[in-house]
């Protein structure tokens, strides 16, 4: 009974979320924003400031969720020189690596999810990311994290850091997005950094 209401609320916070970055007319496409990681004006200057982090300067693997407001971050990772996995969307194809050598003059091209299919290589074996950056809907003051209702961003951290242990996870999000207290549920993971358009949060 408990997890049914846990679950209510975190969908009652997602429309909160939607409503007000509509409200406030942050929101950038693809619409309707309602069941996405929702994009964002400053997604742009979020990824900027997460390539300015000690933590991405010396990470040489760095996997990103597939959501249009890190679209930049993948960009950033093949023009950094980065290995980029990619997971593809809803995890259907897994997850692909794009090797930055590959992509040179074409990284706008390759950060996207067509582009990603077709510069990308399908993984059979996962490799260690030295780096997680992942999508949110919401994030709160203790770092938990709140995703569009599917539980892949939260499946996926855990998976990869049971197989290789603890991984640095980034998101980046609209000053909006960041709330008093995200609803939790046992499986809710946390991020470590948060990342907005004006500001740097670390747990």
């Amino acid at each position: 009974m408990i997890s049914l209401n846990v679950k209510v609320e975190k969908q009652k916070l997602r429309e909160e979320i939607w409503n007000k970055m509509e409200k406030l007319r942050v929101a950038l496409p693809p619409f309707p924003i309602r069941n996405r990681i929702p994009n964002f004006i400053g997604s742009d200057k979020a990824a900027e400031k997460v390539r300015e982090l000690e933590e991405w300067k010396k990470a040489k693997v760095i996997l990103v969720n597939p959501d249009s407001p890190q679209r930049r971050i993948r960009e950033l990772a093949l023009l950094d020189k980065k290995i980029l996995v990619f997971a593809s969307p809803r995890l259907k194809h897994g997850y692909l690596k794009i090797d930055s050598q590959k992509t040179e003059g074409k990284e706008k091209l390759a950060s996207t999810i067509k582009g990603a299919f077709k510069f990308g290589e399908k993984l059979k074996e996962l490799p260690k990311p030295d780096l997680i950056v992942t999508g949110c809907v919401a994030v709160d003051k203790d770092f938990y994290r709140l995703g569009k209702g599917c539980g892949y961003g939260d499946k996926e951290i855990k998976m990869f850091e049971e197989k290789f242990g603890k991984i640095v996870v980034v998101t980046t999000i609209h000053d909006c997005q960041l709330v008093e207290k995200v609803p939790r549920e046992e499986n809710d993971t946390r991020v470590d950094i948060i990342v907005t358009p004006t500001k740097i949060f670390r747990r």
